[in-house]
């Protein structure tokens, strides 16, 4: 599989086999992903591997937890403009129609949300972390690092999730990883392969216009 190969298989995985993911794929993939490019070669990743038994045990940690949350930081802007707004919209609006949950009813997709905080019955995840002293320009090199991962995850077989909505978990993520406390959690990633029977996998979100944000002097 080539570079275009994978960025056109490449999807947002939300409903997992749980095929089990070995850690030495884990750790080659990582390898290879690290060879992304950061400004000044920071390297600003810190990376937490949750898997095999580890996957188990943090689940049930998850869904005992009582302590608090403080959410490392906003996800979306409060008040999306357009074309923002209205890119965020649909994509929401198609993946419920794909699981079959209508517009008006709520604890439908407010469960459906909730099975953020499980990976999507993923058997294997990361914590991406970044030191709190680092800018909106390491933040781009997280980007540039999680997408070479999850290209490399493509290649080899295997299909995933970028989660940002961990970041509003921060307390109960911190509580079972115990980081340093100098890092902030970026986000979540699961990691297996997609079921094929799901509907919501079938999800293919929309490109705008090439022109429209891309402009030839």
């Amino acid at each position: 599989m080539n570079v275009s190969e994978a960025m056109s298989a490449r999807r947002s995985i939300r409903n997992f086999l749980d095929t089990p993911v070995p850690n030495d794929l884990l750790e080659e993939l990582l390898r290879k992903a690290s060879r992304a490019p950061s400004g000044g070669n920071l390297q600003p990743w810190r990376v937490y591997v949750i898997n095999e038994d580890a996957m188990a045990s943090f689940l049930s940690h998850a869904t005992n937890y009582s302590g608090s949350e403080t959410p490392e930081y906003v996800v979306y802007p409060p008040s999306l403009k357009e074309p923002y707004r209205s890119s965020r919209f649909k994509c929401g609006e198609d993946m419920y129609a794909l699981l079959g949950i209508p517009r008006d009813d709520k604890p439908a997709r407010y469960a459906h949300l909730d099975r953020n905080f499980k990976f999507f019955g993923a058997p294997a995840a990361l914590f991406v972390y970044v030191d709190h002293i680092m800018g909106p320009p390491q933040w781009s090199d997280l980007g540039m690092f999680l997408q070479s991962f999850m290209l490399l995850a493509q290649e080899a077989g295997l299909d995933t999730c970028a989660q940002e909505a961990w970041a509003r978990k921060s307390g109960t993520v911190r509580s079972f990883i115990d980081p340093p406390e100098d890092l902030m959690l970026f986000c979540g990633c699961a990691i297996g392969h997609a079921n094929p029977d799901a509907p919501v996998n079938t999800l293919v979100t929309d490109r705008e216009l090439l022109e429209r944000w891309a402009t030839f002097l």
